[in-house]
């Protein structure tokens, strides 16, 4: 496998909280990224080269091999970003509304420049609350596509005092929503959501609030997915393992966007 072949490592993150019943936050993607233009999605993006940096270590809890802090680094970086929320506490507290709202300036450099963002969290005296970051799936994009990541989904219990405010760049707009209700309005034609996005959806809308989810994510075993494309008779469909846990084993590839 060349270079170019190699998928690229990448973060994502389900933020979940109760209002009352579960909801997730999504970010309606521009319409012109090259990838998902237009598609709700889960905030996140690739890993970036400073995510990776080793002072990470004394600035974020958990204790993790650097690529998997890295993935954890990569999701925090990416939520801040498109969503202005600072998975972080200061002197052991979780940030507030206007605490992390003062951060708001630099989300652009740090979109531009990951690397700033460990000089934000070092001058701001944070600290990374990694290990709230549940695994939940781990999704490699197939083989054929011109643009492959190898994307790890975690989810998160949103903090409760922090406002959501979408990038306007990346992320044209955002909703807190139950799963089940954009789903549906996906069927209706009314969302776009890429093929792992619905079946992620689907799997969270078995809870019935954060706390459900959370310990749904933390006893999960997470199978890695990466669907293989086959011909049938009626035309061509991606398979993915039953393992999973999906409920679902094939998709024809005419269902997997939108």
């Amino acid at each position: 496998m060349s270079n170019a072949d190699t998928p690229k490592p990448a973060a994502t993150v389900l933020l979940v909280r109760d209002a009352p019943a579960l909801e997730v936050l999504m970010v309606r993607r521009s319409a012109g990224m090259a990838f998902g233009a237009s598609a709700w999605v889960f905030p996140g993006g690739k890993v970036a080269g400073a995510d990776s940096a080793p002072e990470w270590d004394d600035l974020s809890d958990g204790s993790y091999d650097h690529y998997v802090r890295s993935l954890r680094i990569a999701a925090a970086r990416e939520v801040f970003e498109e969503s202005g929320l600072l998975l972080a506490t200061r002197d052991g507290e979780v940030l507030n509304a206007a605490a992390s709202a003062a951060f708001d300036s630099q989300r652009t450099a740090v979109e531009a420049d990951p690397s700033l963002f460990i000089n934000l969290v070092r001058e701001a005296g944070l600290r990374l609350t990694l290990d709230r970051l549940v695994p939940f799936a781990h999704w490699i994009t197939p083989s054929f596509e011109p643009r492959r990541f190898d994307t790890h989904f975690f989810l998160v219990r949103a903090p409760s005092d922090q406002v959501v405010r979408h990038d306007g760049r990346e992320a044209v707009d955002h909703e807190w929503v139950a799963p089940a209700g954009l789903l549906e309005r996906r069927v209706k034609g009314e969302a776009k959501l890429m093929f792992p996005t619905r079946l992620n959806l689907e799997v969270l809308g078995r809870s019935a609030n954060a706390a459900a989810a959370e310990a749904a994510a933390r006893a999960l075993k997470v199978v890695t997915v990466e669907p293989q494309v086959v011909d049938r008779e009626d035309g061509k469909v991606l398979l993915i393992p039953a393992e999973a846990g999906y409920g679902l084993t094939e998709e024809r590839i005419t269902n997997v966007m939108g």
